[in-house]
């Protein structure tokens, strides 16, 4: 493992080739870029938690197993890091394989370092956006599990569309009931509006 600094956003090369790892953290560092080098998936997995925001620069070929198996362990284990794949001439249909799979760019050697730049530049902006909808997902979640079953009901028939008094008349209750579990529900939801109530209910959905 070599590495270059330690701070976020990182970059993480996993490449053999020694003189491929030592030229991209050569590269990365030259532009103020933070990234680590592995030399296989393995090794990555075992030193690395992938909780730091960042990308993976992935060469496709390596002894024993492949960037495509670690690509799809990852996968399976939920990690939705930017994956960038990198691959010889000979490589190209595992190439299109790994876009398949959820790579979001793929580059073949010899490859120009502003092609990769911009790859890796685009990657890390597009882990920023992932780990911020996930982190306000899981903040709405919380916000979710304060309210009550009632004001459960009640903001459900609200962002489907119910007035006060047709939501009376489905729960049972009064309309002055059901203003005090509305005006609670906006609170609790810290909603600015039904719109806004509405995207929450949305983002909830997708879980």
């Amino acid at each position: 493992m070599e590495e270059q600094r330690l701070s976020s956003p990182l970059i993480r090369v996993v490449d053999d080739d020694k003189s491929v790892r030592v030229a991209l953290l050569d590269l990365f560092k030259s532009i103020d870029l933070n990234a680590i080098a592995y030399d296989s998936p393995r090794a990555l997995l075992e030193a690395d938690d992938l909780d730091t925001p960042g990308c993976i620069v992935l060469d496709v070929r390596f002894s024993g197993t492949s960037g495509l198996d670690f690509q799809s362990d990852l996968q399976q284990a939920g990690n939705r890091m930017p994956i960038i794949v990198v691959t010889g001439h000979g490589d190209i249909p595992m190439s299109v394989r790994a876009m398949k799979a959820g790579a979001i760019d793929f580059l073949t050697k010899p490859f120009r370092e502003q092609d990769l730049i911009d790859a890796v530049t685009g990657a890390i902006k597009r882990d920023e956006l992932i780990r911020a909808e996930s982190q306000g997902r899981s903040n709405i979640e919380k916000l979710w599990e304060s309210l009550t079953p009632r004001e459960v009901e009640v903001m459900r028939a609200v962002v489907n569309g119910y007035m006060n008094k047709q939501i009376a008349g489905q729960l049972g209750i009064s309309m002055v009931t059901v203003k005090l579990h509305r005006s609670n529900v906006m609170k609790k939801m810290r909603a600015r509006s039904v719109a806004d109530l509405v995207k929450k209910a949305e983002f909830l959905a997708q879980k």
